[in-house]
Order: structure tokens, then sequence, then C-alpha cells
């Protein structure tokens, strides 16, 4: 992948406060850089399901337009603190103490990251909360080159269900040999 290999000031923040509190699932610079690319392109709220230590709500803050704002939810009330402080001179971004559900309030997205495992499972769920034209971004999948998608020896349903649903226009792409993420537009 042919990218620049330094990162915004506001992820390498997010990095290294993940690197402290040993949080070693962070989002990915591709899949990042990916973020940014799709969210300079949006408008409204932009959202981020599983915020971590903030790496992929960084990343969409550095291609954010200015009159968009992002909100995030993490489910460890002290993690969701150490991201506030960490966010605390980006008034567009906004983090949430709670589950996913915390962030119903203010759908629909017109971008969305899933990094919820749980959530990932449910296409309803995430349809519900995009507005049309909206773009759901899928992470943490390990690229298949077969129909149906195979991982780990079995038809991965999850993606099988995410590629053919009717209210999404989807793709997988790769972001690196080993990740793929789903992109996955609600008509």
């Amino acid at each position: 992948m042919s990218a620049p290999t330094e990162v915004p000031p506001l992820v390498a923040r997010a990095l290294d406060l993940s690197r402290r509190r040993g949080f070693i699932t962070a989002t990915r610079n591709e899949t990042g850089r990916l973020l940014a690319a799709l969210a300079a392109s949006r408008k409204g709220t932009l959202a981020e399901l599983g915020t971590g230590c903030g790496v992929g709500s960084a990343w969409l803050s550095s291609g954010v337009a200015k009159d968009a704002r992002i909100v995030s939810a993490e489910l460890d009330p002290n993690l969701a603190e150490a991201v506030q402080d960490l966010f605390s001179d980006t008034p567009s971004i906004e983090v949430t103490s709670g589950d996913w559900s915390a962030l119903e309030q203010h759908a629909p997205f017109s971008l969305l990251f899933v990094d919820v495992r749980d959530v990932k499972r449910s296409v309803d769920l995430v349809a519900d909360l995009m507005e049309p034209g909206g773009i759901a971004v899928l992470d943490d999948f390990t690229p298949s080159q077969s129909w149906p998608p195979i991982y780990e020896g079995r038809v991965d349903v999850v993606r099988e269900q995410w590629l053919t649903d009717e209210r999404f226009v989807a793709v997988e792409v790769m972001v690196s040999p080993d990740a793929s993420v789903i992109l996955a537009t609600r008509v």
C-alpha cells in the first residue's frame, strides 16, 4: 500500500493512548486513511461504534468537513473519559460512555464506522441508523477470494449478509493483504 508513513497529530495521540492502555486492536492506518477519505465527502453526523482509544474517531476527524460532527460510544467509562480528554480540543468529536445504543439518539448517520462485533452481525440494526446515501464501514475482515465468502473453513454469513442485503450497495475492499473492510451505502 502506498501512503505516507506519518499520521495526523490527533491520530498519533490516540495511538499513543492505545499503546499506554495496552489496547492492541486499534484501527489500522490503512483503514484510517480510508475513513478520512470517506469522511471528507460526508456532511451531518458521523459515528463510530466501539471507540476504544479513539483511533477511528481521530482518523474520521482528520478528514471530516467543517460542518460535520462525530459521535462515538465507548462501553468502558474510564476509557471513555480518557478519550474525552484526548479530544478536549476537538469540538467536532463527542465521546459518550455507554454501549452502541447510546448513539441512537444522534441517528441518522451519514457515515458509520462499525467496530463492534455484535452490531456487525445485525444488518437490520445498522440499516435503521443510516440516512439514505449514508455509508457504513465495517472493519476487521480477512479477505476472501471466493463466493460465498469463506472464513476459517466456513461460509462467513455476516459478510454474506452485508454483501447481499437489498437495502445496501456493498463491496468488500482489501486495505492490506491480510485485512479488508466492507463499505455499504444505504439506498
